[in-house]
């Protein structure tokens, strides 16, 4: 009797193992393995810092999961986020952990390349500068023309080394060919190829023109 308690103990225990094994194996076949690249995002940096320089914009993902939920993968359902809550002004290292990669569910990361990342942090200043008036063209024959710019000055912010190599800033130009009648104008500042971020977008500039006495 006692045999086949035993017996019927382990026809249960082998049961269980083989409804196992077989879970892990269904399991295990409809899963595959990708790598995408996908850009970092920096999150939480100090209001008075900012990034001068990264080593890398993007990393290298190597993510698992069942093919049904992969086939439905795109580049906007992964984010990377690197926590910048504590950075401060200078060069260090980041690391980029599997937990800061945001997937959907039944998708998981295995690697990260690369795992850690060098990133420069600067302060963000302010100061004021002048504006100048960009003009294209001549007036009309035989008249001259003068400005003036309100306000004469603005207030720009950005990192330090940007900032301080500004000495002032530029309206869009503004084309005078053929004119002679005095005119206010709302203009642009120019911006291009600067990181900075003005106070104000536009200044009012007004245009005289005067005839030349012969």
């Amino acid at each position: 009797m006692k045999n086949v308690i035993m017996n019927n103990i382990g026809l249960k225990i082998s049961a269980v193992l083989i409804s196992v094994f077989l879970w892990f194996f269904v399991a295990s076949r409809g899963h595959s393995e990708i790598t995408l690249e996908a850009p970092l995002e920096f999150r939480d940096i100090p209001a008075e810092l900012g990034i001068v320089t990264s080593s890398v914009k993007t990393v290298m993902l190597t993510i698992r999961g069942q093919e049904r939920f992969m086939k439905a993968l795109n580049a906007s359902n992964v984010r990377v986020f690197i926590d910048m809550s504590k950075a401060k002004a200078g060069e260090d290292i980041y690391h980029v952990n599997k937990e800061d990669v945001k997937l959907p569910f039944a998708i998981s990361v295995s690697n990260v390349d690369p795992a850690s990342i060098k990133v420069k942090l600067e302060e963000r200043v302010s100061k004021a500068v002048p504006v100048r008036v960009s003009m294209i063209g001549t007036p009309e024959k035989g008249a001259s023309v003068s400005t003036s710019v309100d306000p004469k000055t603005v207030v720009i912010t950005g990192l330090k080394s940007e900032v301080q190599r500004i000495r002032y800033l530029t309206t869009r130009d503004f084309d005078i060919t053929g004119v002679k009648d005095s005119t206010t104008e709302s203009l642009e500042l120019d911006t291009a190829g600067i990181n900075i971020v003005p106070e104000i977008s536009k200044v009012t500039v007004r245009f005289t023109f005067t005839e030349n006495k012969t």
